[in-house]
């Protein structure tokens, strides 16, 4: 029954093609083109009248049309999560800033987008044999302790801290126990940031988390907005050479997804502790910083590779409970920024804990 239907439609598609396909040579041999689409528009209907009849096509055409996804809305949903990662609740009530309680997301964003910080041990599996490279001034280095707070025990943080915070100098530690390794790079200057990735880039020896961030020096010790808009544009080239390249259409990848950036934080100037700093260090300069960042596309909001943690909302909204200083604040403040990139991570990684 079924070879006669076979040869049945075998012969229905021999009338179907060669018939036109003879009518079509005998009065359009003067316009190949418009022969030779006549040819191909027939050929294609009669794929479509054989396909029935052969299982195997039949199946073939079914699972390659299960594998094409054109619009994934739960990716889409978890990318637009990117967008609420800092919406950051305060607990006014408390007065402990360093109290793991005291901050967390709005409840939308953390009902929307799932959004909760990550446990030692959910860091630990999502951290497992990666390099993470933190590089910048003080704000870089409250991050990386942050971090390893997070990662290694509380009473191994003391001994830490004091070789993680000496003066002006770099630092790594290797958790074994997780293949763990995390560099901090004291680099205060954009240009010092430049000459680390250009040296990553010689060894061909990348990390899987780049962190980075600059500008409170550059601000205090030069105080030129448009200095520094010259060194954020060398920065960005060097970063997105980074970047893979695709040898068959020879455009650029979309960014890797683990380079971040560490905003400035809420400079309160009436409590700033030099006078130095106060008379250089003002909410005006602070604009004109905030825009050659923003002007020089380094961050991904502007069309650049890198996500921003977003310290200057993280601290303003903390207040200035959470600072003696007026440029340094407690350590729940990085504790948030921490998490807000852990989890930036696990979307971006299309992980889930």
């Amino acid at each position: 029954m079924s070879l006669g239907a076979i040869q049945l439609g075998v012969m229905a598609a021999c009338v179907v093609l060669f018939v036109p396909m003879g009518m079509a040579g005998w009065h359009l041999s003067r316009n190949k083109m418009l022969f030779f689409s006549g040819v191909l528009f027939i050929t294609l209907a009669v794929g479509v009248h054989l396909t029935p009849y052969f299982p195997s096509i039949s199946d073939f055409a079914s699972s390659v049309s299960s594998f094409v996804v054109f619009n994934d809305p739960n990716n889409n949903h978890r990318h637009n999560c990117l967008t609420h990662l800092h919406d950051v609740v305060w607990d006014s009530s408390n007065n402990n800033n360093n109290n793991n309680n005291s901050w967390g997301w709005s409840s939308s964003s953390s009902s929307s987008c799932d959004f909760h910080p990550l446990t030692r041990s959910d860091t630990s599996d999502l951290l497992n044999g990666s390099w993470v490279v933190i590089a910048g001034d003080s704000q870089a280095r409250f991050i990386a302790l942050a971090l390893l707070q997070l990662v290694l025990d509380a009473n191994k943080i003391p001994s830490l801290k004091s070789d993680l915070f000496k003066r002006h100098s770099d630092y790594q530690i290797v958790v074994d126990s997780i293949g763990f390794k995390l560099d901090f790079i004291w680099a205060p200057y954009i240009s010092n940031l430049t000459h680390l990735i250009l040296n990553l880039q010689r060894n061909r020896n990348y990390p899987d988390v780049f962190v980075m961030g600059s500008g409170l020096w550059h601000m205090l010790h030069f105080t030129n907005a448009s200095d520094f808009a010259l060194h954020l544009h060398s920065l960005r080239n060097s970063v997105v050479s980074l970047l893979p390249i695709s040898s068959e259409l020879e455009v650029r990848s979309p960014p890797p997804p683990h380079l971040f950036w560490i905003g400035m934080p809420t400079l309160i100037n009436s409590m700033l502790n030099t006078e130095e700093k106060r008379e250089k260090m003002t909410d005006t300069m602070r604009v004109a910083y905030d825009e050659a960042l923003r002007r020089s596309k380094v961050l991904r909001q502007s069309g650049g590779p890198l996500l921003l943690l977003d310290m200057e909302s993280l601290t303003w909204n903390c207040g200035v409970k959470c600072t003696e200083d007026g440029m340094h604040y407690h350590g729940a403040v990085y504790e948030a920024a921490i998490h807000i990139l852990l989890n930036a991570l696990l979307i971006q990684s299309h992980q889930t804990l």
